[in-house]
């Protein structure tokens, strides 16, 4: 294990971004692609085998993890649904990337690979149990349980963004109504607003009253959601990434102060309600920890 390297891949709906890794986190080689489009599994395989010819020219990786933006199945094999991406149901990625690599694969809901990634060389290596919420297009999330990833016994746990915050609220593309993601995803805040989080923390940043308030209940409905899940989980931290994270700076104080008024202090000891460190790139870092993982105990 010392000397091995693997390739981490981070699929999206519209960039696709791969890194080459040694044992110790290091980043040997990276590259970012477009996602073909549309993004039928073929034309994607294709250009992930193809970028991976870039960044490992000698064929120097042992395995491959890969995160897709949807669940797949507990051996790691299937992507059972990617989100955003047309046709993907069931397709066997595991097995065709193998098939045109030789390099053992694993493949891994996006989000749990962030969650990895954050526990590896993020804001979560301090803890052994924490959870991540990415607050992205979507709202997509990661449980780390004793310093391992909690995916269920048929690897779709970790939902984190399709619990329940209003029943009666906005039709969730997952079936749901009223979920976390609805009210604070960037696509809600740019249904909510008509504004984009960057401009909206710009015009905080500048003191304006509305953007202030904004990002106030903001951060009571995030903290609304989370209380849920530290009832359930006790972390030790929350860590909060995806694109929504960069304005932390303004809904974070009330996010802890909704913490402290909804959730008894014997569930809250101790808790750290953090930001993320890895930014975009704690998708590949995480898959490329799950490709050593599984090398750790062999395939």
């Amino acid at each position: 294990m010392e000397n091995s390297q693997v390739i981490g891949i981070d699929l999206g709906g519209t960039a696709i971004k791969l890194g080459r890794f040694a044992c110790d986190g290091s980043c040997l080689r990276s590259l970012t692609v477009a996602t073909p489009q549309p993004a039928t599994p073929l034309p994607v395989v294709t250009a992930i085998v193809d970028a991976i010819a870039q960044i490992d020219p000698e064929q120097q990786a042992t395995a491959i993890g890969i995160g897709t933006p949807g669940p797949s199945d507990a051996a790691g094999r299937i992507a059972k649904i990617a989100i955003n991406l047309p046709e993907w149901r069931d397709v066997p990625l595991a097995d065709w990337l193998e098939a045109k690599t030789g390099k053992p694969t694993i493949v891994e809901n996006d989000a749990n690979c962030a969650g990895l990634g954050e526990a590896w060389l993020g804001a979560g290596r301090r803890f052994k149990n924490f959870i991540l919420l990415t607050l992205g297009t979507g709202v997509g999330g990661a449980i780390i349980l004793d310093g391992k990833l909690f995916a269920g016994h048929y690897g779709a746990a970790g939902e984190l963004g399709l619990i329940t915050l209003i029943p009666d609220g906005p039709v969730c593309n997952s079936g749901n109504q009223g979920s976390l993601e609805q009210y604070v995803s960037v696509t809600a805040i740019r249904r909510r607003t008509g504004k984009e989080p960057a401009e909206l923390s710009a015009l905080a940043k500048a003191g304006n009253p509305e953007a202030l308030i904004f990002w106030q209940e903001y951060g009571k409905q995030l903290a609304a959601g989370l209380a849920t899940l530290i009832y359930v989980l006790t972390p030790e931290a929350v860590v909060i990434g995806g694109g929504a994270s960069a304005c932390a700076e303004f809904f974070l104080p009330s996010v802890h102060a909704e913490i402290e008024r909804r959730v008894v202090p014997a569930s809250r000891v101790g808790l750290h309600i953090l930001p993320a460190e890895l930014g975009n790139t704690a998708g590949m870092v995480g898959a490329a920890k799950l490709a050593f993982s599984r090398l750790e105990i062999g395939y």
